[in-house]
């Protein structure tokens, strides 16, 4: 393929994935622009060589198959998935599984897609954790500290998921911490707080959170927060919907939950239990062993 198909193609497909994290299910297509798709590409004419050619043999010409015709100027709806499936690439050795995630850092910490958060972030935060874990969570973007450490989920909000995990019977260096954004989303105008990424800022930095789950290819996902679910799934229904229910992406279980911020705002036991009740379906996928004691936190007595 030449080189203006290929970038043809990319941008298709960024355009794509970005009206799907906004919430877009069908993309209307006009029947010329089908036909136009259905033509085969022009090709450089062959070299003709002169060969002895056997008696052609008559062939008996097919029947086509019937083909449900829109009316004239109609658009054709094609549905987008609402899950994105993933490779089923056998497992890489350690060394070039290393090395291949080593490279993907080194062009994610070089990426300049987004200029206006590539001129006020302080560093990229690319992700952390074990490259053979498991479970791997997802969170939006980095925040004020992430942004200042270099490492996804450092705050509060990071103190506490760390927590989660611990009490899971993990230690955060065996799970992998990655945000779909790998810059933090630039506040103009603000000395603090932080913004939500936009539909397009997600589908431009995902390609590298994909990579990232093709080359650990954890056994479960974990999804914290709105934000999150919506640019993974597209899900705008919310997440008090969602939470607690399996869903798939890129071939692998998803567990949509709370982030570990809300709980910090939100210190009720039943919200509590409710993220506890979404981990421990993830220790039941994994077959971790759950003791009577966990199963019973954020209970009353």
């Amino acid at each position: 393929m030449s080189s203006d198909y290929d970038q043809l193609l990319e941008a298709t497909l960024q355009h794509l994935e970005g009206m799907k994290a906004r919430g877009t299910r069908h993309v209307a297509v006009s029947p010329e622009t089908l036909r136009a798709l259905a033509q085969p590409a022009a090709r450089a004419p062959a070299r003709q060589v002169a060969m002895p050619q056997p008696a052609p043999v008559p062939l008996p010409k097919p029947t086509p198959a019937p083909v449900s015709t829109p009316p004239k100027g109609a658009p054709v709806l094609f549905t987008l998935p609402a899950e994105t499936p993933g490779p089923s690439a056998p497992p890489l050795d350690p060394a070039t599984k290393a090395a291949a995630f080593a490279e993907l850092r080194t062009r994610a910490s070089a990426c300049v897609k987004c200029p206006h958060l590539a001129s006020s972030r302080k560093t990229v935060v690319f992700g952390v954790g074990s490259i053979d874990a498991q479970l791997m969570f997802v969170g939006e973007a980095p925040g004020a500290d992430e942004d200042e450490q270099g490492e996804p989920f450092v705050g509060k909000a990071g103190q506490l998921l760390t927590k989660i995990i611990e009490t899971m019977g993990l230690q955060r260096s065996d799970v992998y911490i990655g945000n779909i954004l790998k810059c933090r989303p630039d506040t103009p105008g603000q000395s603090a707080g932080n913004r939500k990424p936009t539909p397009e800022e997600m589908a431009t930095c995902i390609p590298y959170l994909h990579e990232q789950i093709d080359l650990i290819q954890p056994k479960v996902l974990v999804a914290l927060g709105a934000t999150a679910v919506e640019g993974l799934l597209g899900k705008t229904i919310g997440i008090t919907k969602l939470r607690g229910t399996w869903k798939t992406y890129r071939n692998i279980p998803l567990m949509p939950t709370y982030h570990p911020a809300y709980l910090l705002r939100n210190q009720a036991m039943a919200e509590k239990r409710r993220v506890w009740e979404d981990m421990l379906q993830v220790m039941e996928k994994l077959q971790m062993p759950i003791s009577e004691k966990q199963r019973r936190f954020f209970t009353k007595s």
